[in-house]
């Protein structure tokens, strides 16, 4: 149902692995996904999270099977139902490390939902996206907070009111995705993404994702302008930043130090720093 798979610099990909049913979801993969993503998020090695499927589809959204069960279902049996459903998108959205979609088919419904919860994706331009919940009398609730933010209010009220389907390079326009390549590269670009993403300071990449919701949230105001003047000297400080400047300066690769120390120790001599 769901495949793992881990590299040695900390790079792990989830697949969903219906093809079958088009990586469609019920309430059993929805519950396997969230606690297995609760279980990434929470390993210290983990670096970045690559999310994909198996055969021609990434995701058709909602199994057709679980929601025939759900039309039998009382209203608060639907709105528990629902909510484990907002979990896991909400546990995607909210992964401390790094999160990329890899997109080489079709994206339907909750599938547009992951790919909006994840921090950017990369999708084959063969790639089809809908959001196909008005067509069954539905409407993409739990999913929205995320496809708004990604694509913006004007075009989600023209793409949850039609239903159409849309393109890769459509997707790319409004934002959805930030790259589209030809299929035969599609796992190749994104790997090679990911590594980019690992070579770097493992705190600073977690610091920059809580960095962009700070500055996402509000005005620039004074009490903005001294926080990220405090995040800055923080991470100058830190074990990690010295060890980044440092072999910049050698012309070297970076040793970074053990994550999970930032938060108790600086380098030898530096209790005050």
């Amino acid at each position: 149902m769901i495949e793992e798979s881990r590299s040695d610099n900390g790079i792990i990909t989830l697949s969903l692995n219906r093809p079958d049913k088009h990586n469609a979801f019920d309430d059993v993969l929805i519950a396997a996904l969230t606690r297995k993503l609760q279980e990434i998020d929470a390993d210290p090695h983990a670096r970045v999270l690559i999310l994909s499927g198996e055969g021609k589809s990434f995701s058709a959204g909602a199994d057709l099977i679980w929601m025939q069960r759900m039309a039998g279902y009382s209203w608060d049996e639907n709105y528990q139902d629902s909510l484990q459903l907002a979990s896991l998108m909400s546990t995607l959205a909210g992964m401390t490390m790094p999160t990329i979609a890899v997109v080489q088919g079709a994206a339907y419904g909750g599938g547009v939902g992951l790919v909006a919860c994840c921090d950017f994706a990369v999708a084959s331009d063969r790639a089809k996206f809908c959001l196909s919940e008005v067509k069954l009398g539905l409407i993409p609730a739990v999913i929205s907070p995320y496809v708004v933010r990604a694509i913006g209010p004007r075009a989600s009220r023209r793409f949850f009111t039609t239903g159409e389907v849309f393109d890769a390079q459509t997707a790319l326009r409004l934002g959805l995705v930030s790259q589209v390549v030809e299929s035969d590269a599609l796992q190749t670009t994104a790997h090679a993404l990911a590594e980019q993403i690992a070579s770097n300071g493992p705190v600073a990449v977690r610091e920059c994702k809580k960095l962009i919701q700070l500055v996402e949230a509000g005005p620039i105001t004074e009490e903005m302008i001294r926080e990220t003047a405090t995040r800055i000297a923080d991470r100058r400080a830190s074990p990690e930043g010295r060890e980044g400047i440092a072999a910049f300066l050698e012309k070297r690769t970076p040793r970074w130090p053990d994550a999970d120390r930032e938060d108790i120790t600086l380098f030898e001599g530096d209790e005050d720093a």
